[in-house]
Order: C-alpha cells, then sequence, then structure tokens
C-alpha cells in the first residue's frame, strides 16, 4: 500500500494539465462528454493533416439539454479551436444553422476555397431536430463533401427531465435518411466520431450521432491519438461513376436515386467493413440472444452484472450478446450471423423500437426451424394484437438496469426455452432477483413526502411580469418563465418553441373571450417567436405580448442572445410588424433618456405601473407589445 511512486509515474502525474484535454496530441486527457465533441473535431483535423489534407471544421447549431453547454464550452476552448482551424458560429435557431452547416459543404464548388474541405458538426436539442426535417432531407440529399462531411448531434431527453416532451430523434432522422449511431462511452464519442465522418466522406451522407444526458455530462480518461481509428473503405461495394458527393448541377429526381440505390447501401457498406456492430462475446450453444445499443447497452452489461452473470457464466448457459454502434440502418449480415442457432432474441433499446422492427425484417424469410423469435418492447404475443402483449422493456419513460434484468431473467427461466441452467446459476439468479424486487418494494412504500415545486430566483424578472391582473389569462412558452404554468397565476398551456400565442388565432372566431395575454422571451423571440407575433398581427386578434427581456438565456445557463438584440431595436421591429401599441415596463426608466432611440408611440412606465399598464392594453384591439425590461 505504501509502496513509492515511480519515477515515470510520478513524472506524468507532474504534467497533467485541465488543458491536457484540448492541448495533448497523444496519450490519455480527463474530459465530459461535450468537451470530447470538440475534442473530436480537432482530432479530424490533426488526422486529415497526417493525411496531407488542408481541412477546417464548423461547429454551429442551438444549446438545449442535453447539449446545453456546447456553445459555452466552444467560447472557453476558442484558442484551441481556433488553432486547429474550427469556426465556432452559434446558430439563430436550429434549422438555420443546419442550413450553414449545408453551405460548408458546397465551398468547394466555388473559387477562392481557402481549404480541401471543411468538416461540419451540427448540436440541437430532440425539438431542434424536428423543425430541421426539411434542410436535413435537403442537405442529406445533396450531399458532403470529399474532405468534408457532417455530423448531427441529436441530444435526446428520453425522460423529459428538462423538456416539454420526451423525444427520440432516431425515427426522425431516418425519415431523413441520415445514418444514426449511439455511442455508448465518452471514448465513442471520439471513436465513433472519427468513424462517422470517415462513412459522410465516403457515402455522401450526414450522420446523425444520437446524445443522451447519462454519457454527454459523464467524463471520464479518453485516449487520443488522432489515430487510433483506422477507417477501411468497404472492398465489397462499389461506388458509381461520379461518387456519392455533392455536386452541381444535380436534380432532384437524380438525388433521390443517389440516395436510395447508392448512399444508404455505402454506410451499410461502411459500416460492415468497419464491425460498427459487433458480437461482444459468445457460446458455442447460444439459444438467446441481446441485442442493444447506446446507452441501453451499458445498462444491458450491468443488469447482467446484477444477476450474477458474467461472460463465462454467459457462454456456460448459451447467451449471446451483439452491441449496435449503428442503430439505422441496421447493417444486415451481422446481425444475420449472430441470430444464426438462436431460438430467441432480446432487443434491448429506449423508447419506440427501432433495432427491433429492423431484425425481424432481416430475420423473416429465414426459414422455419431457423428463425429465431425476437421479442422486446413486448412479449411474445406481440405489440398489435388486442389486447397487446406484456410489456418487457416499455417504450414510455427511460430503461434501467434493474427493469433489463428482470426482463432477462423471465428469458432466461422460461420453460420453453429450454435454456439448461445448472442449480446454482438458477439460484444465483432468483436469488439477485430477489434482491432487485426487494428493493422496488420497499422504494414504493407511502412515505411521507414534501413537494416542492421549482419556483423563479430570488429578484427574477419573470416573478413580475408573468402575473396578469384579474380578469385576464395568459399562455405560457418555452424557456424559465414556463414555470408560471405550475403557479396560481392564470397562465395555463404553452406552445412549442416559436409558437408563442398562435392557438389563441383558432380560438379568437369561437369564443366570447375578447384578449388574452402570451410570454415569450427574449431569447425565443430572436429564435422564432418574432414570426408568431407577425401572425398574430396578421390575424388580427386581440392579444398583448409580453416580451420579456432579461438579457439572458436563463435556462440552459445564461448565455446571452445569439445576435444583436436591445429594447431599442425591439420596438422599432414592433412597430415595422404592424403592432397597435408598445409599452416599455422597466425597473429602471431612467436609462430611456432621449439619448436612446424608440419607435413612435412608445411610452416607457416604471413597473410600480405594471397592472395598470395591462388593464389599458387588453382593452385596446389587435395585437399589443409590452416590453418588460429586467436583467435577469
Amino acid at each position: 500500500m505504501n509502496a513509492p511512486v515511480s519515477k515515470d509515474l510520478l513524472a506524468a502525474l507532474q504534467n497533467v494539465s485541465l488543458d491536457d484535454k484540448y492541448t495533448l496530441q497523444t496519450g490519455r486527457a480527463y474530459m465530459s462528454g461535450t468537451q470530447a465533441l470538440l475534442r473530436l473535431m480537432m482530432l479530424q483535423r490533426a488526422r486529415d493533416q497526417l493525411l496531407g489534407l488542408n481541412t477546417a471544421g464548423f461547429l454551429t447549431g442551438y444549446r438545449g439539454s442535453p447539449l446545453g453547454g456546447v456553445d459555452q464550452q466552444a467560447w472557453k476552448a476558442k484558442k484551441a479551436l481556433q488553432a486547429s482551424h474550427i469556426h465556432f458560429q452559434p446558430g439563430l435557431n436550429e434549422d438555420l444553422a443546419a442550413t450553414s452547416i449545408w453551405g460548408t459543404q458546397q465551398l468547394n464548388m466555388y473559387p477562392g476555397a481557402r481549404y480541401d474541405g471543411v468538416f461540419g458538426m451540427w448540436y440541437g436539442k430532440g425539438p431542434g431536430v424536428d423543425r430541421c426535417g426539411d434542410v436535413f432531407k435537403h442537405a442529406n440529399a445533396a450531399g458532403t463533401s470529399k474532405h468534408g462531411g457532417v455530423i448531427v448531434l441529436a441530444g435526446d431527453d428520453h425522460s423529459a427531465k428538462s423538456s416539454t416532451l420526451p423525444h427520440q430523434s432516431d425515427h426522425i432522422l431516418k425519415a431523413c435518411m441520415i445514418p444514426v449511431m449511439f455511442p455508448a462511452s465518452v471514448q465513442e464519442y471520439l471513436d465513433l466520431g472519427i468513424h462517422a465522418y470517415a462513412m459522410s466522406r465516403y457515402a455522401g451522407v450526414w450522420v446523425g450521432f444520437k446524445v443522451v444526458t447519462d454519457i454527454v455530462e459523464a467524463s471520464a480518461s479518453v485516449m487520443l491519438d488522432p489515430m487510433r481509428v483506422q477507417p477501411l473503405i468497404p472492398s465489397d461495394f462499389e461506388l458509381p461513376a461520379g461518387g456519392l458527393n455533392i455536386r452541381w448541377p444535380d436534380t432532384p429526381l437524380e438525388q433521390e436515386a443517389r440516395l436510395l440505390d447508392f448512399k444508404a447501401y455505402a454506410a451499410l457498406a461502411y459500416a460492415r467493413a468497419n464491425k460498427l456492430n459487433y458480437t461482444v462475446f459468445d457460446s458455442a450453444h447460444a439459444r438467446l440472444g441481446i441485442v442493444s445499443g447506446g446507452k441501453a447497452y451499458l445498462d444491458t452489461r450491468q443488469a447482467l452484472e446484477d444477476l450474477g452473470l458474467d461472460e463465462r457464466t454467459c457462454a456456460q448457459i448459451g447467451l449471446r450478446l451483439f452491441k449496435v454502434g449503428m442503430v439505422w440502418p441496421l447493417e444486415s449480415q451481422g446481425i444475420q450471423q449472430f441470430a444464426r442457432g438462436l431460438q430467441e432474441i432480446l432487443v434491448v433499446e429506449e423508447k419506440r423500437q427501432l433495432i427491433e422492427y429492423q431484425i425481424k425484417e432481416e430475420l423473416y424469410n429465414f426459414p422455419d426451424g431457423q428463425r429465431p423469435r425476437v421479442i422486446g418492447k413486448f412479449d411474445e404475443k406481440g405489440e398489435w394484437a388486442m389486447p397487446h402483449g406484456e410489456w418487457l422493456l416499455p417504450a414510455h419513460y427511460e430503461l434501467s438496469p434493474a427493469l433489463i434484468a428482470k426482463a432477462i431473467a423471465a428469458r432466461l427461466l422460461k420453460a420453453e426455452l429450454a435454456i439448461e441452467l445448472t442449480a446454482e446459476v438458477k439460484a444465483r439468479i432468483q436469488a439477485r432477483l430477489a434482491i432487485i424486487q426487494a428493493k422496488e418494494k420497499s422504494l414504493a412504500k407511502p412515505r411521507v413526502q414534501t413537494e416542492r415545486k421549482p419556483f423563479f430566483c430570488s429578484g427574477c424578472p419573470h416573478n413580475t411580469s408573468t402575473r396578469v391582473p384579474e380578469g385576464s389569462r395568459a399562455v405560457a412558452g418555452i424557456g424559465c418563465h414556463y414555470m408560471v404554468v405550475w403557479m396560481d397565476r392564470r397562465t395555463e398551456t404553452f406552445t412549442q418553441m416559436g409558437g408563442e400565442g398562435v392557438p389563441w388565432i383558432g380560438q379568437a372566431p369561437f369564443t366570447d373571450e375578447k384578449h388574452i395575454f402570451a410570454n415569450v422571451g427574449d431569447g425565443t423571440y430572436f429564435h422564432s417567436g418574432l414570426l408568431a407575433i407577425r401572425a398574430s398581427i396578421a390575424a388580427g386578434v386581440n392579444i398583448t405580448y409580453k416580451i420579456l427581456f432579461n438579457d439572458a438565456v436563463a435556462m440552459t445557463g445564461g448565455q446571452p442572445v445569439d445576435g444583436q438584440l436591445d429594447v431599442s431595436r425591439l420596438t422599432m421591429q414592433m412597430h415595422a410588424e404592424g403592432a397597435k401599441q408598445i409599452v416599455i415596463v422597466t425597473d429602471e426608466p431612467e436609462k430611456y433618456q432621449s439619448d436612446i432611440p424608440l419607435a413612435p408611440g412608445v411610452t416607457v412606465h416604471h413597473r410600480d405601473e405594471f397592472e395598470t399598464i395591462q388593464k389599458q392594453l387588453r382593452e385596446v384591439p389587435g395585437c399589443t407589445i409590452l416590453i418588460y425590461d429586467q436583467t435577469c
């Protein structure tokens, strides 16, 4: 225990720095998942240099959990990113950010390009993936440049811990024909990331990278060698004449044919050549196979551990495990080889089925007697029977090792599978299962709990600005002010980001109610909320928008609005849009002196007059604007 530390280890420890994550060229460094995503871009630049290419990187997107800190980390790493020729430009919103990424792949179509190519990285949370469907489809169909490539960081909040809905981006990316990888560790952010860029260049596709909180917010010591991963170009796939990369001119039907006939299969060939999906451990007499990927794979390994099933025991009882790195499209040869000889396959994946459906399709034409039963979300009765089968691994909320352990144990102990368990192994599984069930039973016991709902911070401007006068109601939007729906402030219902107040357009013609208030934050206004106000003005409805100008995007870390926006400019924009009346309410009215330009007719009031001003505005026909100016 007290042995002296070796000189080499002591020297290594003395040379450790917090900057290693960005400055070390090789070796190990400790970093978070978010920092690893930035380092991935630096590694790609370093790889290209070693291969004789002069490339640059472009990072853009829009913040949101679990990717709420990408911009903050990029600003902190500005010097290191610039040294690697990586340009960070926060997006105004998600789809415009994605469109700018599309532009990077067009660079070498024109004269004046200073680089051989630009590799792009887009980031955004699930709802941002949704709103990017149009640009994702167009840009992916158009393709990537030969020395560019694009990774789409799709941040999924499976349990809606910081979202208005649980989210799963896999199916959206699939609809856009974008291959989807699901890294299971911080190290895989780097390793699979290098493969993602290589695949993107080879197959001419954008590549999705599924990101979840448990991994992106974790930290680990990772290997940094830029040549650690050696992508292999498939030898069993022939590219068409002209390749698969972006070009101009290019017709829509030519793009569609290239995407469906070649690009998807090129991605599959790449996944096969580089073994992105593989058998983790096998058994000479395997009867039950488990397939999983991403976070669910880690949970599966933990579940096996919780059941007392190490790899040696799994081999003895006939258990085979398959890890999926690219969850869509699922490479067929690997999964078919894995399935041979099995009686049943249990698919462990979070949320709605993606891998399970693909496996069923791949194995459908197996001869009778050789086709294993495939289950996952439901037992063998299936999903669409009435009533449907029993849930094994529910699609709602999120999976846990305990839930997975119970599903695995249920299959192992099922008599018809005829898995030969020794008395010792069977007793071990049952004992471990009893421990899991006892813990769950204990947690389920009724207990005295104090529910404390989130509330605004002390001194938060929303604490005042979200109040409405007696006889009025308001609707909420995305941002910190969303919390008002949990308070007794006559504010109910909300919309997606950028839709604030617009439901009233559909209600106003059919009700005797004359007016409502709608809350919209300044960050949301800049992102897309301006269009909601424009729609309300165009519809001629009676509504007062309270633009909550607090000078920060507080919900994701206090970042500034991504562009130039101040109250003066706000008044000018609202006047130009046709707002009937514009009022500023602030805790510092004295700062609006004559030298600060405001739109015609704008009046400034102290927040002490807030309720009086609201009562006046609700009587004004049409769309009115109340700008509540108080710093967060």
